[in-house]
């Protein structure tokens, strides 16, 4: 007799021709793969109220409503393992002390040379400055493509080190040169004119929405790539989801309107991750507490499979 009992959560209709990308997900075994996941739950840093901490499982979970099977390209991921490092555990009080374990974490797994290339999911922006230090202090001078509608140039005496100040952080503790980090999809009545003002002094360059719909994000990533190649020695991209217009991620903390199109921000990923160059990327800010269907967190896994696509596709 056939055994249809299944282990709770498990009993789910299964197509033998398909696999779904959260199968690709291998917990760390010591074996080498290409690419590594890690999650780094962290949100209380942020500004405004954002449960991003919550965002790691939520965009696993929406992994497994996607086949590995690219139509576009006629190749089918499922080969392509992932390892999966788990999540960073944070301190319930200490935000510095918590941001400190993202470097040591990060660091150490890029000490144990399992993979090429990791992935970062947070949690809010706060959590790139830390990994942005791991990675400096590990590989060498970062150049950063941030995808974004926001500088995240604040000043930390207002507020302390939140999920505004990653990118000051960075450049004024020597993380990150101004001069290697490229924002695409900053948006107007999102800044202040301090802040515009700082990365003009600092060298940043800055793509705004106007730029993205004048000249389109493929062109944008192209600059970008070749003004940093010759420069740093890895390229991260750092995605902030509310670049996309709140039609498209209604589970930011920080939506509006004017943004990209989710079209725009897959292909502009997918556009920097066919550079050699590229190495790894965080995707931030999403709080699957205010989402709608999942709907911000199915967009990024889709900048995952994104990133993929790049790496084969010339």
């Amino acid at each position: 007799m056939a055994d249809h009992l299944k282990p709770a959560g498990q009993a789910k209709f299964k197509d033998q021709h398909v696999t779904k990308f959260d199968e690709l997900l291998i917990e760390a075994d010591g074996e080498y793969r290409r690419y590594g996941l890690v999650g780094a739950p962290l949100s209380k840093p942020s500004i405004s109220h954002s449960g991003a901490a919550f965002a790691p499982g939520a965009i696993r979970q929406a992994m497994a409503s996607y086949s590995t099977y690219s139509n576009g390209l006629g190749i089918d991921f499922n080969h392509e393992q992932v390892t999966d490092f788990g999540d960073i555990n944070m301190h319930p009080t200490d935000i510095p002390g918590s941001q400190d374990r993202i470097t040591e974490s990060i660091k150490t797994i890029l000490n144990r040379q399992e993979v090429d290339e990791l992935f970062l999911l947070g949690g809010d922006h706060s959590v790139t400055y830390p990994s942005l230090k791991a990675y400096q202090q590990q590989v060498g001078t970062i150049g950063v493509i941030q995808f974004d509608a926001h500088h995240d140039l604040r000043n930390l005496q207002d507020g302390g080190p939140t999920n505004g100040t990653p990118f000051r952080r960075a450049i004024e503790d020597q993380v990150l040169s101004g001069d290697h980090l490229v924002q695409i999809g900053i948006r107007d009545f999102t800044n202040a004119a301090a802040y515009d003002q700082f990365a003009k002094e600092y060298g940043v360059t800055v793509f705004t929405m106007d730029d993205v719909k004048e000249r389109g994000v493929e062109a944008l990533v192209d600059q970008a790539i070749q003004h940093l190649i010759n420069q740093v020695d890895l390229i991260y991209l750092s995605v902030d989801m509310d670049v996309l217009d709140q039609a498209y991620a209604p589970g930011c903390p920080a939506i509006g309107p004017g943004g990209m199109t989710s079209h725009d921000l897959l292909t502009g990923v997918e556009r920097a991750s066919n550079s050699d160059a590229v190495k790894a990327m965080d995707i931030v800010e999403i709080d699957p507490t205010l989402d709608f269907r999942n709907m911000t967190s199915r967009v990024a896994a889709h900048v995952l499979f994104s990133y993929w696509k790049g790496k084969i596709h010339p």
